[in-house]
């Protein structure tokens, strides 16, 4: 397993809550490299606009990987979901997924990440379900195309009305019935849904639906600031076989600088002794 954090790019029009660097890029990456991280996970909002040449000679410079593409500015800073009530804004949000897979696959990141860009339902929520399940299908043949896979992930009931729980998700990727679509689980998200800390990630991983995992603890500061157990669930990824990638996505709590050190940290420290 390698260890990574959510950075938004430049061209973001709004800080995210959960991006814990932001402004130039490059120094951001310096920094990230010297506390030991293995990749970042960039957030945009334009990514056919993002300099590639740049991005990959900094990541190159700083030894690190990309580890997903996320698309947690998209709702949040450029106001675009799939399931957008407005034809223009979903047929713009679609858009933005087809880039974002581009710009995974030519950055080699495994992933596209999904969470509260797909949107709220629309009148009818299995209608809506069914809706989101054809453009999954559909992004899902693109992604197989770039050599990417996309990772849906469940989130709260405060932050979402569709797909709250692992269980829900696996069974709604039966509608969505395709190989390159799987499961983001956050532990942030898991705290606030889930009976158990482990159990959801055993399940998704049995399904073999396990493609990214956030880190964040109960309160949304850095693992170890709070009451989830992340050594429980580290070993259960070990035992069920996960060697993707662990991705803080969190308040930058007490300040950006001392919540990506203390990721770290802590993280490192139950890497080292569990993996």
């Amino acid at each position: 397993m390698q260890l990574s954090l959510a950075i938004q790019t430049p061209e973001v029009p709004a800080k995210v809550p959960v991006a814990l660097l932001d402004g130039d890029t490059a120094e951001a990456l310096s920094r990230i490299s010297h506390l030991g991280y293995d990749g970042v996970e960039l957030i945009s909002t334009d990514p056919a606009g993002l300099d590639r040449t740049f991005l990959k000679r900094i990541l190159s410079e700083n030894n690190l990987l990309v580890s997903a593409i996320a698309s947690g500015g998209m709702a949040f800073a450029a106001k675009l979901t799939l399931l957008n009530p407005d034809p223009g804004v979903s047929a713009l949000a679609r858009q933005r997924l087809d880039e974002m897979i581009d710009l995974a696959s030519d950055l080699g990141a495994p992933v596209v990440t999904i969470g509260s860009f797909r949107g709220r339902a629309v009148g009818d929520k299995q209608q809506s379900l069914q809706n989101l399940a054809d453009i999954l299908h559909c992004a899902g043949d693109r992604a197989v195309r770039a050599g990417v896979r996309i990772a849906l992930e469940p989130l709260n009931r405060y932050e979402a009305d569709l797909l709250f729980t692992a269980a829900q998700t696996l069974d709604f990727l039966q509608t969505v019935n395709h190989a390159a679509i799987g499961i983001l689980l956050d532990t942030y998200h898991v705290n606030i849904e889930e009976s158990s800390w482990t159990a959801p990630y055993r399940a998704v991983m049995d399904a073999q639906k396990l493609f990214y995992v956030h880190l964040g603890d109960n309160n949304r500061w850095p693992p170890g600031k709070g009451l989830i157990d992340f050594p429980a669930i580290l070993k259960t990824l070990k035992e069920s076989g996960y060697t993707g990638w662990l991705s803080a996505e969190l308040l930058p709590l007490p300040d950006p600088e001392t919540a990506v050190r203390d990721t770290a940290v802590a993280m490192r420290t139950w890497m080292n002794s569990i993996l």
